[in-house]
C-alpha cells in the first residue's frame, strides 16, 4: 500500500494519521523515539505492508509484470493499489470526497510534522503541492510518479517500465485490487490491523 491507502485504512481504524504517514522514514524502535500512539501508528503501517506483501492476490498480481520488472513490480503495486483507490473512492467512501479527505488529512498531519525527519517533511510538501491523494485517480499521474521514482533512484529505473505492465493488465490488477480491499477496511474497521 502506498500513503494514500495507509491513510484512509489509519482512519477507519482510528490510528495515528502522522504515525501511518510517516513509518517509513522511521528506522528502529518507534516506542523510543515517539508517543505510544504515534508509535502505534507507525507499527500498524508496518503489519499492513506485510499483510499486503502476503496476500494470494497481490502475490498473484506481481505475475502480471514481465520477468524483468518483477523485482520492481511491489514497489508499483503500492503506487497502483492507492490509484484504485482513489479511481472508486465513492465505492469505499461515502462520508466524505477525496478532496475533503486530503484536506481533512493535511490539517492533522501539520499538526505533528516537526516531530519527524526534514526527508518527511520535504515528501509531505510535494505531496500536498502536487495533490498526490487526489491525483492517484490519474493514470497518467502514476506513469509521472513511476517515472519521477526512476529518476530519483537509478537502482529503480524499471520503475519506468512498468507502467506499460500496469496498463497492459489494468483490469486484471483493479480486479485484484477490488478482491482484497474490502478485506482490509473490514480489519480497520473491526481495529484488527
Amino acid at each position: 500500500m502506498n500513503i494514500l491507502a495507509h491513510l484512509h485504512l489509519a482512519s477507519l481504524a482510528n490510528s495515528s494519521i502522522i504515525g501511518n504517514a510517516a513509518a517509513d522514514f522511521v528506522k528502529g524502535d518507534p516506542y523510543r523515539q515517539y508517543s505510544k500512539r504515534i508509535a502505534d501508528g507507525i507499527m500498524m503501517h508496518r503489519r499492513l505492508d506485510k499483510l499486503i506483501d502476503n496476500l494470494p492476490a497481490v502475490k498473484q498480481a506481481k505475475l502480471l509484470f514481465r520477468p524483468q520488472t518483477q523485482r520492481v513490480a511491489p514497489i508499483t503495486l503500492d503506487i497502483i493499489w492507492d490509484h484504485f483507490l482513489a479511481k472508486n473512492w465513492p465505492n469505499y467512501v461515502t462520508s466524505v470526497s477525496l478532496n475533503e479527505f486530503n484536506l481533512q488529512i493535511k490539517t492533522i498531519v501539520d499538526k505533528d510534522i516537526t516531530l519527524f525527519s526534514s526527508d518527511f517533511s520535504q515528501f509531505m510538501s510535494h505531496l500536498w503541492q502536487g495533490q498526490w491523494l487526489v491525483n492517484y485517480a490519474n493514470i497518467d499521474f502514476i506513469g509521472r510518479v513511476l517515472n519521477g521514482m526512476a529518476n530519483q533512484r537509478p537502482k529503480l529505473v524499471l520503475l519506468r517500465d512498468t507502467f506499460l505492465d500496469f496498463t497492459d493488465n489494468y483490469h486484471q490488477l483493479e480486479q485484484s485490487f477490488i478482491t482484497f480491499y474490502p478485506q482490509l477496511i473490514i480489519q480497520a474497521t473491526d481495529r484488527q490491523l
